[in-house]
Formats: C-alpha cells, structure tokens, sequence
C-alpha cells in the first residue's frame, strides 16, 4: 500500500479544506512548487494534486498549476473540475499520470461510457481514469461536495467495474480533515464487494498507526495523505521509509 502526498491549491494557495467546507479553510505558508519539490526530494513517486478551484468550475489556477507541474519529474494524480472528454484528453496529453473524474461521470451517464472506448494511437485514456467517490453516510456527493446522487453507493461502483474501470479514490467525509482515523469501514466494504477493485482511501488520516490500520484491511491499493503531513503528524522520512517496502509499480 503505497502513501500518495496530497496537495489541495485554492486561489494559487496550498490548502485544506474540513468537510469539504469552502468556508473553513486552513492556508500553509508553502508554496504549491516549494511543496512539490519536498516530497520530490525525498523520493516520492506519485504526487496527488487538487485545483479546488477547477472543482467549482472555475480554472483560473490551470495555468499556473500546469506550469509547475510541467517541471516535475513526478507522477501527478490530478483532479479538479474534469467534467469533458476534451478535458480528460488535454490533462492526459499534458503528461498527467491519472486523471481523477467525479461529478461528471456520476451526473452524465454517458460519459463515462465514451470514456471507456476513448483511444488515440497507443493512448488508452481509461487506463489514467481514476473515479473519485466521495461518501458522506454512504451518500455519493459531487460538485465540490456540495451536491448529492440518488445513485447508489455499490450500485455505481458496479457500473463503472462493468465499464472497465478498476481504480476508486474513496473519500470519506465525515473523516476529511479531522484527523480522526480513516474510514476503515467503508473501505472494507467496498473491498468485500468486489474481488477487482483498486482502492485508494482518502480522508482522516492522522498518524501511520491509521496507515498500519488501512493496510491490514489488506488489498488497499494506496491511501492519499494530506493535513497530517501539514500539521506534523505525519513526517515526509516516515511516507519515504514507508513506501521504500511497498511493492508498487507505477
């Protein structure tokens, strides 16, 4: 199980957000290229960035996030706002590793279904999806969480499985922010259901005894980590020790 550094960017500031709350936001004195160069220097591999902005449909920051992106040898896990099939074809040909989508694929049921035949020359544009469920008591919210699908929560997983897609980047949000453990869970209900699907959690984790717990679920594919690095509870040497003994191939 491998820890994927999170950085959150509201308005060019490196951010976290509670709840998923605009309203309750803490700013890090760190900029998004000093933040990035941290975790590279350390030997991080895959990097997980959010444009909040792009979230609400504004993508003011999109230039000065791909600017510096651009310049790293990185991974970059992306989301923020990718709600066209023009959009997850520009990030990806932009040198994105994974595009996150969310909103879209839950309100417009057919494009998703384009996505999964999208291919241009070698490129295979599934294979760098990874569908965002983000759960607030097993209800599927969207738009920056600030809406909420009739949809099922098993239900949609087996339709994006049936559609060929295997990667799931689960935040709980009730634990968002918090630092008060995952949501152990809900993750392994999703890993009971289904045999193949790819799970990266997301949401409370605030020490790597939470980590240590998320792992012995046992087919967790990776887990995005963000506040407990800003607040110190986590240190970058621990994410590197740690993902030295993961067995990932990116």
């Amino acid at each position: 199980m491998y820890i994927i550094p999170a950085i959150d960017v509201l308005d060019k500031k490196v951010v976290r957000l509670r709840e998923g709350n605009y309203d309750d936001v803490t700013t890090y004195e760190i900029s998004l290229e000093e933040q990035i160069e941290k975790y590279h220097a350390n030997g991080t591999e895959l990097v997980h960035i959010i444009d909040l902005n792009g979230a609400k449909g504004d993508f003011s920051n999109q230039e000065y996030l791909f600017d510096i992106i651009q310049k790293t040898e990185m991974k970059i896990q992306y989301g923020g706002g990718v709600r066209s099939i023009e959009k997850v074809k520009e990030l990806v040909d932009a040198g994105i590793y994974r595009v996150i989508v969310g909103t879209q694929a839950i309100t417009n049921p057919s494009f998703l279904e384009e996505l999964s035949t999208l291919n241009e020359g070698k490129v295979k544009y599934a294979d760098h999806i990874v569908i965002a469920i983000d759960v607030l008591d097993e209800v599927i919210k969207y738009s920056g969480w600030l809406e909420s699908s009739p949809i099922k929560l098993i239900a949609y997983i087996d339709k994006c499985l049936a559609l060929g897609f295997y990667r799931f980047l689960c935040t709980d949000i009730s634990k968002d922010g918090k630092l008060g453990g995952a949501g152990v869970e809900l993750y392994k209900k999703l890993l009971d259901h289904s045999p193949i699907i790819k799970l990266i959690g997301s949401g409370g984790i605030s020490s790597m005894e939470d980590i240590s717990n998320l792992k012995a679920l046992g087919r967790m594919e990776s887990v995005v980590v963000g506040k407990a690095i800003y607040e110190n509870r986590i240190s970058i040497e621990e994410i590197k020790d740690w993902n030295l003994k993961s067995l990932i191939n990116f």
